[in-house]
């Protein structure tokens, strides 16, 4: 029984040593930077960026001039548009969430996006990152995501 006793003890007390072990970060080992997703807050963050987002889009007039733009608003619900945006904004950011919506040139090919309606939903997107203060470092990130998908989306010359 007295070994079972120390036994126990000496269980607690190395299960004691490794939970503080794990919660302190050793000096030998670097710590790891958040992803953009964990800075952004997570998918609930992010769905509510995207939600005053696409409403922002969706009054915006100058995308609205666009017959090809207002045809695909009519077809596509717009819980649907905002759900498959935070799918694909969650994971490029270094989420778990999956993307499964068609790849970006497939989902605007037939829009004829032009360079000014381009430069209309960038203005719309930094509106609602400073509605939400979302730092400048993560501004930039978010930016730089959304200009490398540029080639796919404006195929319209002016």
């Amino acid at each position: 029984m007295r070994n079972h006793k120390r036994f126990m003890a000496l269980a607690c007390a190395i299960a004691s040593a490794l939970v503080c072990a794990a919660a302190v970060p050793s000096e030998t080992q670097p710590t790891q930077e958040p992803t953009l997703y964990q800075r952004l807050g997570g998918v609930y963050a992010i769905a509510s960026v995207v939600d005053d987002f696409i409403d922002r889009l969706l009054v915006n007039d100058i995308l609205n001039a666009n017959p090809a733009i207002e045809a695909a608003r009519k077809r596509v619900p717009t819980p649907g548009l905002k759900f498959r945006v935070t799918e694909l904004v969650c994971q490029v950011t270094g989420g778990p969430q999956k993307y499964t919506g068609r790849s970006m040139k497939d989902a605007h090919a037939h829009l004829n996006i032009t360079e000014k309606e381009w430069q209309a939903m960038v203005a719309d997107f930094r509106k609602t990152l400073d509605k939400f203060q979302v730092p400048r470092k993560e501004q930039s990130e978010l930016l730089a995501i959304v200009e490398g998908t540029k080639a796919d989306i404006v195929l319209k010359k002016e």
